[in-house]
């Protein structure tokens, strides 16, 4: 595949969707990680999605070194993420320059809501991903209350505070609006939509979306409505956060 290919529209619009695919994959399966926050304590005290953690840091061992294939991981979705933005913000500039205005408004008119808000919901997402990781992997956001592996506590003392379950239902909000109208131009892109099918796919694309949004927030819900029990160890993990 040629340099040219990456440099059209269609290879622009190719890059994206496949990163959009990688993106998703990571979306399903972090979700799918955080709903271990319900599940029993597999011995007392121990919290299973912090066993869960524990299992991300340490697998690949012995052939690879402690949090080395998590890194690989990450390092993957750093790169999917870097070229995700990358394209989409060179088709958007791409796009601009070949719509005359009138046209340009009149195709917003036309759009769907997720459409028109594309760019300025990636913006914000992206925000979003950077504070995320800065409260919840590094700690930056709020290092007095961060335990280093220690989720649970970290997810509780974070979702305690309603600002914060309000900042992050509003956030995964924009994330599944952003995800609905991506799912499907990947469709489109990738070549999968046709009139038979064109249905079912916006079913899909409005289902995935709004299941990730569900899974998402039912956590930080949970604990602020006191579904979810206190961390039975440390002293003031109720007033503590961190994931």
């Amino acid at each position: 595949m040629s340099l040219g290919f990456f440099q059209s529209t269609l290879g622009k619009k190719s890059v994206v969707a496949v990163t959009g695919a990688v993106l998703l994959g990571f979306l399903v399966g972090h979700v799918a990680g955080n709903l271990k926050i319900f599940l029993p304590d597999p011995e007392p005290g121990v919290s299973d999605i912090d066993v869960y953690a524990e299992f991300l840091r340490s697998m690949g061992e012995p052939m690879l070194p402690h949090g080395g294939a998590l890194w690989t991981f990450r390092l993957i979705l750093i790169v999917a993420l870097v070229l995700h933005v990358v394209f989409v913000v060179q088709l958007s500039l791409v796009n601009r320059a070949v719509r005359p205005d009138r046209y340009e408004r009149q195709h917003q008119v036309r759009g769907t809501f997720a459409a028109k808000w594309m760019m300025l919901s990636g913006v914000l997402v992206l925000g979003f991903v950077v504070f995320h990781l800065l409260h919840f992997t590094t700690g930056t956001i709020d290092p007095a209350n961060f335990e280093h592996g220690r989720v649970y506590a970290n997810v509780y003392a974070a979702f305690v505070r309603w600002p914060l379950v309000v900042l992050y239902a509003v956030a995964m909000g924009m994330v599944s609006l952003h995800l609905y109208h991506g799912a499907w131009s990947m469709f489109q892109t990738l070549g999968l939509d046709s009139p038979g099918r064109n249905r079912a796919l916006r079913w899909f694309a409005t289902i995935i979306s709004v299941a990730l949004f569900v899974g998402f927030v039912v956590v930080p819900i949970s604990v602020a409505v006191g579904a979810l029990d206190a961390p039975s160890e440390s002293v003031g993990q109720t007033e503590t956060g961190g994931e």
